[in-house]
Formats: C-alpha cells, sequence, structure tokens
C-alpha cells in the first residue's frame, strides 16, 4: 500500500499529468505534492481546491439520502449511510485542462483528497478518474 509521495509518483504517471497533490480539505494544507502548478503556488492551489471540496463535500444536495437499502451487483444489499464525504470526486474543466479532486476515506475524519491536474489534449479523463479511483483506495496515510 503506497504512502504519499509514492502515491504521487503514481499519479504524475498518468497521460497528461502536469501535477499532483494530496491535500487536507478542512485545513486547506498540501500533504504531498509533485509536479506543476497550476498558479505557480503550490500551497495556494492547496487552498483553492480544498475550497472547493469542502463546498461539494458539505452541501446536503450531494449527499444520498435513501429510505429503503439499494441493490448492488449480485443482488447484494447496499445500505445508504450518507458517510462523509458522500462525494467520490469532482471534475472541472477548463479550456487547457481538467481538475480532478478525488475524495479519500480513512479510517479517522476522511477530510484528504487527491487533485490532479490533467492536460487536457494529452490526458485520458476516463482513465485518470478510474486510476485516481484505485490510489485513493490503496493510499496509506501515517
Amino acid at each position: 500500500m503506497p504512502g504519499i509521495d509514492e502515491c504521487l509518483l503514481e499519479v504524475m504517471r498518468l497521460p497528461g499529468a502536469r501535477g499532483a497533490a494530496v491535500v487536507d480539505w478542512t485545513s486547506g494544507l498540501a500533504l504531498g505534492t509533485i509536479g506543476d502548478s497550476p498558479n505557480g503556488d503550490h500551497e495556494a492551489t492547496a487552498a483553492e481546491t480544498a475550497e472547493v471540496a469542502r463546498m461539494a463535500a458539505e452541501q446536503p444536495v450531494f449527499a444520498l439520502s435513501v429510505p429503503e437499502p439499494l441493490t448492488g451487483p449480485g443482488g447484494n444489499d447496499v445500505t445508504a449511510t450518507g458517510a462523509s464525504p458522500p462525494v467520490e470526486d469532482v471534475i472541472v474543466t477548463t479550456r487547457a485542462g481538467y481538475h480532478i479532486i478525488r475524495f479519500v476515506e480513512t479510517a479517522f475524519d476522511s477530510s484528504v483528497f487527491l487533485h490532479l491536474w490533467l492536460d487536457r489534449s494529452d490526458g485520458n479523463l476516463a482513465l485518470a478518474r478510474m486510476r485516481l479511483g484505485e490510489m485513493a483506495e490503496r493510499l496509506v496515510l501515517a
């Protein structure tokens, strides 16, 4: 299971990756960064993306509230718990790129996300989203 540095190195192997960070969305602090930053300052980018993450995660409209269990793949019951954060990821599209914010579930307070800045012409948004999900599941925060 990779730590922050290993995870960021793996993220940068994605086609079109320009920069990435692991950020605490409650404080806006970068726990780790790699590559370029859209505005040239990783700490400012972390604080700005944390605001976007916080806005998405705290909005009740995005919370899953289903009174009865859902049926998952294979007929398994999936209970709608409304666990925090209720959002898996946020994608912001600009003319030149994509910003993917992927929330990381942790044993303590789940207040961490991966932020990937992806070049629009070289990147594959679907692949990046899938890989970030896999990395978020394996990331070890110690």
